[in-house]
């Protein structure tokens, strides 16, 4: 475990340091496209707003919003410093709001899913103790909610954010995963043409034009995960399993401990053929696998790893199975914390379509650490054609 600790710190360091100045960055037009994927913070907003409540005339915000992410931080609202608060995210795909108001916590989900990665409609609007959500024009979830202890009229600031929450998330009445892979464009946020504030550590990404499923490695970025975390072993003949779907060039995965590195790279062979380079910290070697499908089945094994049914690795010496239960970092797209050698064996270019461990989807928003050029869930279209 210390070995894990040593690697998340220096990919982390940087931007730790960053996160803590909080120093307060560009300023961006609130009716532009937004994309709410690339960030350092879970929690913390990509960008936020305030306003005096004297100066709102209507409570009232549309956008349009795009994404093929099951879950996340949409929009967020609070007045009182975030004792009165708003949350609208995804959960499964579908719309939930969550209200935080004096002494009462409400979750409503309901509606039509939004993950299909076209582009809808969104408004948001209060009609008195009631919070209106329409997708499309068309009334999808409604809120009430009264409480006798808050007063009606409200004095000083308003506050919203997008991608993440100004209050603590212990607040949250029913807990989500934060993270999103969405776009944002055209929004209109109560009558206000104020810009956006960001901080120091955003870097502005465009979205793309037209997305499919999937991940998205640019030749940049790695995701990385600890083995202890993952499904785990269910029979020693079967072994662990990393089933990869989609198409790709560069550095696939490592697996690391202490004492003991593994890489995988796929390389861009003839039109038929790719070459599977497999690497050790005592010496490498190099096999070629078919091309089609684009699948790559990596199996380990009590003392052996194996690359779709065809390269073995055999060690011994080591106990494969104890060490993935122990924990050893699991990392696609490049080698964390050895910048050299991953522009040697080059990094991950191209598109995941899925990653199974043991036969389950594994969502790169739940890494213990992903490069914000990484995108979870959304690859752009045009990309499949360069790697055919």
């Amino acid at each position: 475990m210390n070995y894990l600790k040593e690697v998340v710190i220096l990919l982390l360091g940087p931007y730790l340091i960053l996160l803590c100045r909080r120093v307060s960055g560009e300023q961006i037009s609130s009716k532009g496209v937004i994309n709410l994927a690339h960030r350092q913070s879970k929690w913390t907003p990509l960008m936020q707003m305030s306003a005096n409540l004297s100066d709102i005339t209507s409570i009232r915000s549309f956008f349009e919003f795009r994404t093929l992410d099951p879950e996340g931080a949409v929009f967020y609202g609070d007045t009182k410093e975030g004792q009165d608060w708003f949350v609208l995210s995804l959960r499964d795909g579908i719309p939930e709001m969550q209200i935080g108001k004096a002494d009462i916590l409400v979750s409503v989900k309901g509606g039509r899913k939004l993950n299909d990665g076209a582009w809808h409609l969104l408004e948001l609007r209060n009609e008195g103790k009631f919070v209106v959500l329409e997708v499309n024009n068309k009334v999808e979830l409604v809120v009430g909610l009264h409480s006798k202890l808050v007063e009606d009229d409200l004095t000083g600031k308003i506050r919203l954010a997008l991608g993440g929450m100004l209050v603590d998330k212990q607040k949250l009445f029913h807990p989500f995963e934060p993270e999103i892979d969405a776009c944002i464009r055209g929004g209109h946020w109560l009558n206000l043409s104020t810009t956006w504030d960001t901080d120091s550590t955003w870097e502005p990404r465009p979205c793309f034009s037209e997305i499919k499923k999937g991940s998205y490695f640019p030749g940049t970025g790695v995701a990385m995960f600890n083995t202890s975390d993952l499904p785990g072993l269910k029979t020693e003949e079967a072994g662990i399993t990393v089933e990869i779907f989609g198409s790709w060039t560069g550095t696939m995965l490592s697996l690391q401990s202490t004492g003991f590195e593994y890489i995988l790279a796929v390389l861009d062979g003839n039109k038929d053929v790719k070459e599977v380079q497999l690497g050790l910290k005592e010496g490498s070697e190099s096999v070629a696998l078919p091309r089609e499908p684009e699948t790559l089945t990596f199996t380990i094994l009590k003392h052996s790893l194996v690359v779709n049914s065809v390269t073995e690795l055999e060690k011994e010496s080591l106990d494969f199975f104890s060490m993935w239960k122990k924990g050893m970092l699991l990392t696609f797209g490049g080698v964390p914390g050895d910048s050299e050698k991953a522009k040697s064996t080059h990094d991950l270019r191209g598109c995941l379509e899925k990653i199974l461990v043991q036969g389950q989807v594994i969502d790169l928003d739940r890494a213990l650490y992903k490069h914000t050029a990484v995108s979870s869930h959304s690859c752009p279209t045009e990309a499949m054609n360069e790697l055919t």
